[in-house]
């Protein structure tokens, strides 16, 4: 039986765009959880699919597993600066988390084209 380490941060790590901007939130937020390329990990033993794993960046703390926009909600949480708590609060309280959600979707789907993608950076087809 293996020991899972928590939290994680699972991210694609083919990605430049994601790896830049994971890395870039690691020198910014002070306490942040360990983070690793999805390429690197069981995803059996983190019950997560494929599919899953290519569609959205996830924080597994717990009995608790966000994704997308509420992990990164979630790593605000973790903070202890109270602005950067309420700003992980109202990313997932309607309607702040409507436009939360559309936004996070439309970088992951185009973020091949963004400053720092590249063509291993696209969504699978039909995702």
């Amino acid at each position: 039986m293996s020991m899972r380490r928590e939290p994680l941060l699972v991210f694609d790590g083919d990605c430049a765009f994601c790896t830049t901007w994971v890395r870039r939130l690691q020198s910014v937020l002070p306490r942040f959880p360990e983070a690793e390329p999805w390429q690197w990990l069981d995803l059996e033993e983190l019950d997560l699919s494929h599919d899953d794993a290519t569609r959205y960046a996830w924080l597994i703390a717990s009995e608790n597993r966000y994704r997308g926009h509420a992990a990164f909600a979630a790593l605000l949480w973790m903070q202890r600066q109270w602005g950067l708590r309420l700003a992980g609060r109202l990313l997932v309280t309607p309607p702040f988390s409507w436009v939360a959600a559309l936004g996070y979707s439309l970088i992951a789907r185009f973020r091949h084209r963004l400053p720092g993608g590249t063509a291993a950076c696209a969504m699978p087809r039909g995702a």
